[in-house]
């Protein structure tokens, strides 16, 4: 298993408690659009994911990310 492939495997359990509508998560499965998370479940979420994955997500860096790729990508990034 690659480290990617592990990442995305903790991302969909650490979306779980979150997804209130049972979508069926994939890389392109987008927090706003098909989620329909607001700005506070959101914040839980990347704390949930820091705390998981001992790093820090910026603001800026938030605004960026739109799926669970680009989510996976950037866990990636900073855990490097």
């Amino acid at each position: 298993m690659t480290d990617r492939t592990a990442i995305l495997d903790t991302l969909r359990t650490q979306i779980e408690p979150f997804n209130k509508k049972g979508v069926a998560i994939t890389e392109a499965t987008s927090f706003q659009g098909d989620l329909e998370w607001d700005s506070l479940t959101v914040m839980d979420f990347v704390a949930a994911i820091e705390d998981e994955f001992d790093i820090i997500i910026t603001m800026n860096m938030q605004a960026e990310i739109e799926n669970v790729g680009q989510l996976a990508d950037a866990v990636e990034k900073l855990r490097g």
